[in-house]
């Protein structure tokens, strides 16, 4: 792990943001009372399977799988294994990968859906084999264990008002498009119940879109349609479920002499930070990976020694398929240019240097990020 990472991983734990991290204690203090969905009693010699969803959005190799293989060998004295496999945004590939993690007899699976419905037999097959499964960031189908994510309603719910509040009496003026995210991803439509709750009545929605596999090229295409059908002066807007496509969005708008409208995002990915940084995209929605990493790799080393997540997880989430989760929920923050020193910098997932390279100096310099 470089040292931005470790410097993630120790600043959000211990930074305001924390939810009930310092409370729950790690999963060695989480009692020995075995789960009843758990795996025998193991010691810290365990293999915890990873498995993520994709390799296109930079979240998930640069700060999910690092930050949850160095809390498995925090929490295991070095002992824990982590056996990890991408699907590369392929469902049918995640499946094949589960199984191959229950053939090599994983003690405990940490799964991020592709297709929250289509993994649900994999978790069944693993479930069956005596292999708990933890869904992460996605609400996974099947008899999962538990479950760690951010507030999805709620992000939905910040990226809206951070829109209303970027058009004020210009919302009464025109039309906005919604790039919602992949139907296959139940976060995306918990995104877009809450950003309906917020912009319905308030705004007029021209054209909305669900943009298949969360895609910049995809969400690229879908809003030159929307300029096409509603005409560039009408658009004040764009309500964009993600960073990714909010730069799709951005080349379209660009592309047909659009400037100087608002565009959300959510990940705070570097590209989008940058962007914010400029004014060509108005917000994203921070959500701290290592606090949610931490979360998942302490369910994952409980259920994998057979202990209670009473102590870890204090919530309960029911999914189409499975009721009462344990589950953890972790608070998002809405990101602008005049909290960037105080999030993504401060808990040291960017530093000053790598936001404002040469071209982005100027842009920096001017909202004072030195």
């Amino acid at each position: 792990m470089n040292t931005r990472m470790r410097r993630a991983a120790v600043a959000v734990a211990a930074g305001a943001m924390a939810v009930s991290l310092a409370a729950c204690g790690s999963a060695k203090e989480s009692g020995d009372k075995a789960d009843s969905s758990g795996s025998a009693k193991k010691g810290d010699d365990i293999k915890v399977g990873l498995l993520l969803p994709e390799n296109a959005t930079a979240r998930y190799e640069k700060f999910d799988r690092v930050l949850i293989e160095k809390k498995v060998k925090e929490l295991t004295d070095g002992k824990g294994k982590v056996e990890y496999a991408n699907a590369k945004q392929d469902a049918s590939t995640q499946n094949q990968q589960v199984d191959a993690m229950v053939t090599n007899k994983v003690d405990v699976l940490i799964v991020d859906a592709v297709d929250s419905k289509a993994i649900a037999g994999s978790v069944k097959k693993a479930k069956d084999a005596g292999i708990p499964v933890v869904a992460y960031d996605r609400l996974a189908e099947g008899p999962i264990d538990a479950y760690t994510s951010f507030d999805n309603v709620t992000v939905g719910k910040t990226q809206g008002e951070a829109l209303l509040k970027a058009l004020g009496d210009k919302a009464k003026d025109g039309q906005i498009v919604m790039m919602n995210g992949s139907s296959t991803d139940p976060n995306a439509a918990q995104f877009k119940q809450g950003a309906h709750s917020v912009l319905d009545g308030k705004v007029k929605i021209g054209r909305e879109y669900d943009t298949k596999e969360w895609k910049p090229e995809n969400a690229n295409s879908n809003m030159e349609g929307a300029i096409s059908a509603l005409g560039k002066d009408k658009i004040v807007g764009v309500y964009s479920a993600n960073d990714g496509m909010a730069g799709g969005i951005i080349t379209a708008l660009k592309g047909a002499g659009i400037a100087d409208i608002p565009v959300t995002g959510q990940d705070a990915e570097l590209a989008g930070v940058q962007r914010i940084v400029t004014g060509e995209q108005y917000m994203s929605v921070y959500k701290p990976y290592p606090q949610e990493a931490d979360v998942a790799a302490e369910m994952a080393v409980a259920l994998a020694q057979g202990k209670s997540l009473d102590s870890i997880a204090k919530d309960k989430v029911d999914s189409p398929t499975t009721k009462a989760v344990p589950s953890v929920l972790v608070p998002v923050v809405s990101l602008t240019k005049d909290n960037i020193k105080d999030t993504v910098i401060k808990d040291g997932i960017y530093t000053v240097n790598e936001i404002c390279t040469g071209k982005y100096k100027a842009a920096c310099d001017k909202i004072g990020l030195k």
